[in-house]
């Protein structure tokens, strides 16, 4: 009996079991086709090329996190995409939107780009780019 406790207080802490709250929280790691099949879907996607050792992506990531806590409509009316710098930086993800370098970070509706943000860090700045797809 203590073993079954035991699991499923493990499962539900460390979130195996997805919770309402949590709900639409995540942020997808791209594969290929993956921003295609959103797009195609009518959904916004919000793109951002990092790389885990960039400290300019990382703040972002702080940033957007925190953005998307305190706006759960951020949440429910974008889907969250990361292209790993480093391995698709010479991928077409990259090179067919002229992404420039890491921490760039762009807003896609359909066939269009929305926004765009280089190197920006302000919570302002990106807030005003996920408030293009409200």
């Amino acid at each position: 009996m203590l073993r079954r406790t035991f699991i499923a207080t493990a499962v539900l802490f460390f979130g195996l079991i997805s919770s309402p709250a949590m709900a639409g929280t995540q942020t997808i790691d791209f594969e290929t086709g993956v921003i295609k099949a959103a797009l195609a879907k009518g959904e916004t996607v919000f793109v951002d090329y990092s790389a885990e050792w960039c400290g300019t992506c990382k703040r972002q990531e702080r940033v957007v996190t925190q953005l998307r806590a305190e706006n759960a409509a951020y949440n429910n009316a974008i889907t969250f995409v990361k292209v790993d710098w480093d391995m698709y930086r010479s991928d077409a993800v990259t090179t067919s939107r002229k992404i420039p370098r890491r921490s760039t970070l762009i807003l896609l509706k359909g066939d269009k780009e929305l926004g765009r943000i280089i190197a920006g860090t302000s919570v302002a700045e990106i807030k005003a780019l996920l408030d293009k797809a409200l």
